[in-house]
């Protein structure tokens, strides 16, 4: 096979990967379920400040249940909802659906783990200042895991991009279908390390721009001093410091 004849498939599937895992990365990480779901996971743990057991080991089992399908059974569990969702099960808009899915568990985990991170002194700090939970989650926690939440981010695309190349195996296309079809079934050696070449530069170019953004709000978070709840301290005036003024 030529280059004129693999470039337009290289195209196709290039599109076709990109959009299965960006509108993927858009729905598992931060909007459906990755982001608030690993933030509850440590919300409600013993000492949370919305401890409920029962609540905390369900969610865990539903995590845990999800990431440990393979992605490939997943696809073919997810079948029927997939079709009730887009219509059919073939597909780069077919695949989205378990990709997302798929992605949901995978991050949430990963939420988790930045999320405890977070020096609970902080976390003391705002609640000595009365605010709730809404507050200690939207100025302390997510601002303070925001590096750790990058590279987690980072990790999930990389890994959809591995599950959208399984994806191909099924008829979800990109460029694991196009491996299969033409690399394995049609014996286009060529095409196929192309294809694996493309995989290594995308995920390479993700993994820097990750890092890099990462590292970039790490800098700026400790140059700025004191985290942002200490600086809201510095807006709150004490009571006594008020009832002093009053007298």
């Amino acid at each position: 096979m030529t280059w004129s004849e693999m470039q337009p498939l290289l195209e196709q599937a290039c599109t076709e990967t990109l959009i299965m895992v960006g509108w993927s990365t858009l729905i598992a990480p931060p909007v459906v379920g990755g982001l608030p779901l690993g933030i509850l996971l440590v919300l409600t743990d013993r000492g949370g400040l919305l401890q409920n057991t029962v609540v905390n080991k369900v969610i865990g089992q539903i995590v845990n249940i999800g990431r440990s399908l393979p992605f490939i059974i997943l696809m073919v569990a997810l079948m029927n909802f997939t079709r009730w969702v887009t219509g059919t099960t073939i597909g780069s808009e077919a695949a989205i659906v378990p990709l997302a899915i798929g992605g949901i568990p995978f991050f949430a985990r990963l939420v988790e783990t930045a999320v405890r991170e977070v020096d609970h002194g902080l976390v003391e700090a705002v609640q000595a200042m009365g605010g709730n939970t809404w507050t200690i989650v939207r100025k302390v926690l997510v601002p303070e895991a925001l590096p750790s939440l990058i590279a987690s981010t980072t990790t999930t695309v990389i890994a959809l991009i591995g599950y959208s190349a399984m994806a191909g195996t099924v008829g979800g296309g990109g460029l694991g279908d196009l491996a299969v079809r033409y690399g394995y079934q049609r014996f286009e050696t060529g095409l196929m390390w192309i294809t694996v070449a493309i995989l290594a530069v995308v995920i390479s170019l993700i993994q820097f721009a990750g890092d890099f953004a990462a590292r970039a709000l790490h800098r700026r978070g400790a140059r700025s001093g004191p985290g942002p709840k200490l600086r809201l301290l510095k807006g709150e005036k004490p009571a006594s410091a008020e009832v002093g003024k009053a007298a």
